[in-house]
């Protein structure tokens, strides 16, 4: 068979068919990533990105879009759906295809090479300092390689096979360009995942079927769109709302956790429904999708984690949903739109002691999210919407959120600046040094200053075996990072602590603040300012409940 035009429906298979690629794949992408603490792992925010373009992509009416139609609901879909760095960098390279394809109805391989191109060309132009060894140099080189190509072949399958080799080629090269890849003995996740996604392009061209996904999304959103929601809104004052968080997650089940940790429907639905009530578990052989509504969402990320890795991750305010709802059902007399506050400031935390704190420190809107959960480019655009200012400050609080948080600053219409906080108490000491009557440059300079001022401590545990700057780390070990790295890790919680502050606290500190997670005690919580109490006797210390998951603790020293 002789493909030599690519149309606008056909495109829109290979678009459906890549992200379908990239669902089956992102466990084992996810299993790519160098550090093994629980964060937002590469496969899953590439994987929710890819599901968010290919929405748009079905949303067009069947047989009557162009390849430029086609790429431009693709490149909307994964902008506003962009999460992490990697779904960042993925947005940006379908983006730039998509101004490559210049509203063209058909593609052929030249005009396909030069869309890649394009995309490669934009990619770069949004990452500030490109790194090579990851998926932008994937990228690039499998363009540089296309245009090669298509100088020889008119066939688009031809075209493509030589596309995908040439990707799994620079991606083999990865290790090479990146020390800590080679160290670690992987690839670079991000790349894998666009590797996994040009063979789902291909596949689709040569009608190959890949292997389905278990769809769990139907049969749970036919339940939770039972109007259970709005029934619940209908009949109770927002105070009443016992559980304020509608949470949903679906785990793709790993044997290797499985084996340390059965899974058993009825017992994990026990276990769920006792934090908290509108409970729906549905499961099969590879996945299970949970919608349950609770106080505290870490504490359902908690518990499914131990049954492998996360496909889908959402979490929604009810209280502020019920306002919202119920205020518009009220007969009230129309109303001016209210004139926008001068200044707002948009932050991003998981955990309701968090989120507390970083208000009563001056954030006006704190979207949840963070290690696990990145919130995606539409989240905070929405979140950016809800400040209503006319001058915006974004605090990210986390080094995979800064990109999507860069992003949405680009699309509103209001002044908006991202302060490129890393950690969440970065993000308490740039609120502190906020004035409300400086303008916004000398805002965003002064709270990048302060920001850099604090060092950040964080207990967390390792997900997996793995050896890295010469450190040999246990699954299951607590590892204590400061700044970013890891600096100590044992069986031992405590240990981990003590080791970690010693490395951190220096003479010149006078603050130590500590967040205390969800997983962590009160009585822990003693200990260790008992610890630092006796070791540093000038150190002050402050004590909140951050309700963090994943971390134990996250100190903040000044």
């Amino acid at each position: 068979m002789v493909v030599r035009t690519l149309e606008g429906s056909a495109f829109a298979q290979m678009v459906l068919l890549g992200a379908n690629n990239l669902t089956n794949n992102a466990k084992m992408i996810d299993a790519l990533n160098v550090f093994p603490v629980p964060d937002g792992d590469t496969g899953t925010n590439m994987n929710l990105s890819m599901t968010s373009g290919a929405a748009e992509v079905k949303k067009l009416e069947a047989n009557k879009k162009t390849t430029a139609e086609v790429s431009e609901a693709f490149a909307k879909g994964l902008l506003m759906g962009a999460r992490g760095n990697s779904g960042v960098i993925l947005s940006q390279l379908f983006r730039g295809f998509s101004k490559g394809v210049d509203g063209a109805e058909t593609l052929d391989p030249k005009s396909f090479a030069k869309a890649l191109q394009a995309g490669v060309n934009t990619a770069y132009k949004a990452v500030i300092k490109p790194v090579e060894g990851t998926i932008l140099t994937v990228a690039k080189d499998t363009a540089k390689k296309a245009e090669e190509i298509a100088k020889t072949t008119d066939d688009m399958i031809v075209f493509l096979e030589g596309v995908v080799e040439a990707s799994k080629k620079s991606l083999a090269t990865t290790p090479d360009l990146l020390p800590v890849l080679k160290e670690v003995g992987v690839v670079d996740s991000g790349g894998q995942g666009l590797v996994v996604i040009y063979e789902g392009f291909l596949a689709s061209l040569k009608g190959e079927e890949l292997p389905d996904h278990v769809d769990s999304d139907v049969e749970m959103d036919d339940m939770v769109n039972a109007e259970h929601h709005k029934l619940a809104q209908g009949f109770m004052q927002t105070e009443d709302i016992e559980f304020g968080y509608c949470t949903e997650i679906m785990v793709k089940f790993e044997d290797e956790k499985l084996k340390e940790n059965p899974y058993d429907e009825e017992a994990f639905r026990q276990e769920l429904s006792e934090i908290g009530d509108s409970l729906l578990v549905v499961s099969d052989d590879e996945i299970v999708k949970v919608h349950v509504h609770v106080e505290y969402p870490g504490e359902v990320i908690n518990l499914g984690q131990r049954f492998g890795s996360f496909l889908n991750i959402k979490v929604e305010n009810m209280r502020e949903q019920h306002t919202s709802i119920v205020g518009d059902q009220k007969e009230k007399p129309k109303q001016k739109p209210k004139q926008k506050q001068e200044y707002a400031i948009v932050s991003v935390a998981m955990g309701e002691g968090l989120k507390e704190l970083l208000e009563s420190l001056g954030a006006s809107v704190v979207i949840q999210g963070g290690q696990t959960m990145n919130p995606s480019t539409q989240d905070i655009t929405e979140a950016i919407e809800e400040a209503h200012a006319k001058r915006v400050i974004i605090l990210p609080n986390n080094k995979n959120i800064i990109m999507a948080a860069e992003q949405a600053a680009t699309l509103s219409d209001d002044e908006v600046v991202v302060v490129p906080t890393k950690t969440i108490p970065q993000g308490m000491s740039a609120l502190l040094a906020f004035h409300p009557e400086a303008d916004l440059e000398t805002n965003k300079n002064n709270m990048i200053e302060a920001s850099d001022l604090v060092k950040t401590g964080q207990i967390t545990y390792a997900v997996r075996d793995t050896q890295i700057d010469g450190m040999t780390i246990a699954n299951g070990n607590f590892m204590g990072l400061a700044d970013g790295e890891i600096k100590v890790n044992a069986k031992d919680k405590l240990d981990v602590v003590k080791q970690l502050l010693a490395e951190l606290i220096t003479e010149d500190d006078e603050i130590v603040t500590i967040l205390q997670g969800e997983d962590a005690t009160d009585e822990e919580t003693a200990l260790i300012e008992s610890f630092i109490e006796t070791e540093y006797e000038d150190v002050e210390i402050e004590i909140h409940q951050g309700k963090q998951p994943i971390y134990s603790y996250i100190f903040a020293i000044e």
